[in-house]
């Protein structure tokens, strides 16, 4: 993908950032017809799909926003859709598999706040439904035969997914490119100015005019929100992350803390870390990470590990989305979530489209940062 300054001049929108969230939202937004640039910061970025684990995951989300719950559930519905468009367009097979997902408990008490977690989640008013099951440890060994003892049950929930997270993002790239996406990579956005035309960005690389931007910079959305009007107080969560060697096939199922990738390699990782912008790994985070996998998979301890890293998830103050347009200065929108794999096909197959019109629906009411400025009750 080049730059291109005609494509460039010419853009109708301008999407910041250009990782999970930016690509998956401009390739839906190229597919709709629409001229599209995107301004992407580049590797010196706190990208966060460098560390994503490429869970399409549904049980779990949505403890205390039940209107997550219901967006993850439709994305996850749709992602087979969004594979298929991505194959289709680029030749490209992001290995989507559904095959449902397992969360392993490790002690009686783990178990037990697993389930009770569970039933606070579906409890809530105008939750939506889906099926999950309570396993104990003979069961949850007969369709995963390779847990160890120290496995005493488990919730398997039949939704739950996996992707290469490797293959997805050069899939999004090359079919935005293949739509007609101008991409421009080191291009650092200093300011964005609204003007009675639309918006007005700037950066090193210079300048474009566009109609309607959307701010998908990750943790860059901080910054940029209050200069369209809008509030994205989102902070760094630190997250490391384990890959094994490749092994033979043992684990068909995604587990949330371990995964078996379609090469064969294991992914390890469940760490959460509030410190600052700080992506060092630690051997004490790596050390623990490991030694509860090998609980879980007793085989894992005679593989090699190949590469660890970290990366900073992006976190609101409640860890919801943030979805929101600018009331003061209409056509600027931001997209802002910690799961981009997940909500992939929601933003390239749904959000899109609501841009594109100009209009956020009701139904994303919920997601709008103006939560972060109720007032309490006296």
């Amino acid at each position: 993908m080049t730059q291109n300054s005609k494509t460039v001049s010419e853009a109708e929108i301008a999407v910041i950032g250009g990782g999970l969230v930016g690509s998956a939202t401009a390739y839906g937004l190229a597919q709709r017809g629409a001229r599209v640039l995107v301004l992407d910061e580049g590797d010196i970025a706190y990208r966060a799909s460098r560390g994503n684990f490429a869970l399409v995951w549904v049980q779990s989300k949505g403890l205390g926003m039940s209107e997550y719950a219901a967006w993850t559930k439709t994305s996850a519905e749709q992602w087979s859709t969004l594979a298929k468009s991505l194959r289709d367009e680029t030749d490209i097979d992001v290995a989507h598999h559904q095959p449902g997902g397992f969360m392993l408990c490790l002690s009686e008490a783990e178990l037990e706040a697993r389930i009770n977690a569970m039933r606070r989640l579906h409890n809530q008013p105008r939750m939506v439904q889906y099926p999950y099951e309570i396993l104990d440890h003979d069961e949850t060994k007969r369709r995963l035969p390779a847990i160890g003892p120290d496995v005493v049950g488990s919730v398997f929930c039949p939704l739950d997914g996996h992707v290469n997270s490797l293959r997805l993002f050069r899939a999004l790239h090359l079919a935005m490119a293949r739509s007609g996406v101008s991409y421009r990579p080191n291009s650092h956005v200093e300011s964005i100015k609204p003007d009675r035309d639309g918006f007005l960005i700037d950066g090193p690389w210079g300048q474009v005019r566009v109609q309607k931007v959307v701010l998908a910079a990750g943790l860059g959305n901080a910054r940029l929100g209050p200069m369209v009007g809008l509030h994205a107080p989102v902070r760094p969560s630190k997250g490391q992350v384990i890959v094994t060697e490749k092994a033979a096939p043992f684990l068909h199922h995604p587990i949330v803390t371990v995964r078996q990738t379609d090469e064969g390699g294991v992914m390890i990782g469940d760490s959460q870390e509030d410190l600052g912008f700080d992506t060092v790994v630690t051997p004490p985070v790596i050390s623990l990470m490991a030694q509860r996998a090998v609980r879980m998979f007793p085989l894992l301890a005679g593989l090699n590990v190949v590469r660890t890293w970290s990366a900073l998830r992006v976190m609101s103050p409640d860890g919801f989305p943030i979805y929101d347009q600018s009331q003061s200065y209409p056509g600027a929108f931001v997209v802002t979530c910690h799961s981009g794999v997940t909500l992939a096909a929601n933003h390239a197959l749904t959000l899109a489209h609501h841009i594109l019109e100009g209009t956020l629906p009701a139904s994303l009411e919920a997601f709008s940062s103006r939560r972060f400025h109720v007032s309490s009750a006296a």
